[in-house]
């Protein structure tokens, strides 16, 4: 199903249109944005003027346009706090209609509290739950509480990054008053939430929306010296947060646009959502923040879904990443029967030689998600498709990973095919040494299962591997003569003998699990 979700709010218009699955997933087709800042306008006059709402108009017109052209079947359309509180909102949302063909949904703080949460329980792992969620806009601050199940509660307050810089903020760099004025006001809006919200019981804060994206992927390069490869999943302790924000409310605009990780027309309001976030860390006793790249246009989106397909997301939080891993192979065209045999036989391995490689659960988790994943650089071209398949990983957009996992996967795949990985290369060279030990392990087990199936014809039923300190022995079950088979196997060794020190013999010979 292709629908466009377009989201008018205080800063910026954003477009997406995307196809949703069954799963939940996205397959994105084209997103766009406007920076519009109607927040400034209405707090700076109470209404938005004639030249911006002109802008406004042909802003929906062009997106709307745009939409269509891209195949979509619906233009959902919610405006949101700037609009609310302008006084000629209502007559905005008429021209929207009439000059832009687009019927405009004004929604309250609640209502995007609750769109918001069922982009971020679809974006990340919420684990351990409840979360706490803020989604800093340039009208509102929507702050709420939920698990991976269902929402809690959630509130609205008026803590837009636009409302407060025009309030506040009147000196470049700020002065320490209007500092101190802001933080206090925030507190004073914070602290009778965070009272409320304390039954519940919150154990991580996430964040959404551009600022705060801005600040976590600012705060990781402050730290780190350059920019994280991918936002969404992207924890960023509130230490290291602390450290940005202690140099980034002494800068002037001018040093606050050569940060890394801060976009050009966000640099003016960046202070106050620094100010805002600093102050929540403080009131709701949060260590750390991870963001979600997802938020109220990808809720909207799969609001739409629930109407046609009225299903319960699973209860199983991590059921969100193996969907999206799904999802991505799906779109790649990936060979479903061929990885579903191969990650049988590599499980098999896996748990039969579990206390010779001493890997735990959740690197069984990864070459699951590996395995699924291997081949689709098939999709681009078979030479050299492990290359194509990190890439692929690494662009795929996959909901539920931290960055760094993301990049242990995409190492994973780029390595399942031969050769022994070399820190002199990009992605096996970022990570730490014993990250870089477990993918040759994990490698080394998806070889030889890959193996197995050479010939995809899935003729190998099932196996039994035992260490007997010299050698694995790796007794399969076959159909026929499944002598490709055990070549294919033969021919994947060389670096599972490398990485464990012990020869590999297949031999074909029933066996019973």
């Amino acid at each position: 199903m292709r629908i466009a979700a377009l989201d008018l709010g205080s800063n910026s218009f954003h477009l997406l249109v995307a196809d949703v699955h069954p799963d939940r997933s996205f397959t994105t087709i084209t997103r766009e944005k406007d920076m519009l800042r109607l927040g400034d306008e209405v707090s700076r006059h109470g209404r938005v003027r004639d030249a911006a709402a002109d802008r406004a108009v042909a802003s929906v017109r062009r997106l709307r346009e745009l939409a269509l052209a891209n195949g979509a079947r619906e233009v959902l359309a919610v405006a949101t706090a700037a609009i609310r509180a302008a006084a000629n909102g209502s007559d905005l949302i008429d021209r929207f209609e009439r000059d832009a063909g687009v019927y405009v949904r004004v929604i309250d703080g609640l209502e995007e509290a609750r769109l918001v949460y069922e982009a971020v329980r679809a974006s990340i792992v919420i684990d351990p739950g409840p979360a706490l969620g803020l989604d800093l806009g340039g009208g509102s601050l929507e702050v709420l509480i939920g698990d991976h199940e269902r929402l809690f509660a959630a509130t609205s307050e008026h803590l837009g990054v636009a409302l407060l810089t025009e309030r506040f903020i009147d000196e470049d760099p700020p002065g320490k008053r209007s500092l101190r004025a802001l933080e206090a006001h925030v507190r004073s809006s914070l602290e009778p939430v965070a009272e409320a919200f304390a039954a519940h019981g919150p154990r991580m804060m996430v964040g959404t929306s551009g600022t705060l994206g801005d600040l976590s992927a600012m705060a990781y390069a402050h730290r780190n010296g350059d920019e994280p490869k991918t936002r969404n999943q992207l924890t960023v302790e509130r230490d290291d947060f602390r450290a940005l924000h202690e140099v980034l409310v002494r800068m002037n605009t001018a040093e606050r646009r050569r940060l890394p990780g801060l976009e050009d027309k966000r640099v003016d309001l960046i202070v106050v959502g620094s100010v805002v976030l600093d102050v929540a860390f403080s009131v709701f006793g949060q260590h750390a923040l991870t963001y979600s790249d997802w938020a109220l246009r990808e809720g909207i989106l799969l609001d739409a879904f629930a109407r046609h397909d009225p299903d319960e997301y699973s209860d199983d939080s991590h059921a969100l990443r193996q969907a999206s891993v799904r999802g991505l192979a799906r779109r790649c065209n990936s060979n479903e029967r061929h990885c579903r045999h191969v990650l049988a036989l590599a499980l098999a391995l896996f748990d039969d030689l579990q206390p010779m490689h001493e890997l735990g659960p959740a690197d069984r988790e990864m070459l699951e998600y590996g395995v699924l994943l291997h081949d689709i650089g098939q999709h681009v071209s078979h030479a050299r498709h492990h290359e194509h398949a990190a890439y692929l990983v690494r662009h795929g957009a996959l909901r539920g990973f931290e960055p760094h996992e993301v990049t242990f996967l995409a190492a994973l795949v780029r390595h399942h095919r031969r050769g022994d990985p070399k820190p002199t290369e990009e992605l096996f060279g970022a990570l730490a040494s014993d990250e870089r030990e477990r993918i040759r392990r994990l490698a080394a087990i998806l070889r030889v299962a890959d193996g197995l199936d050479r010939g995809r014809r899935q003729r190998v039923h099932g196996l039994r591997a035992q260490d007997t300190g010299a050698a694995v022995l790796v007794r399969i079950a076959g159909e026929g003569d499944p002598e490709l088979e055990v070549w294919g196997a033969r021919r994947r060794r060389d670096l599972f003998e490398r990485v464990f020190g012990r020869d590999v013999e297949i031999i074909n010979h029933p066996a019973r699990r």
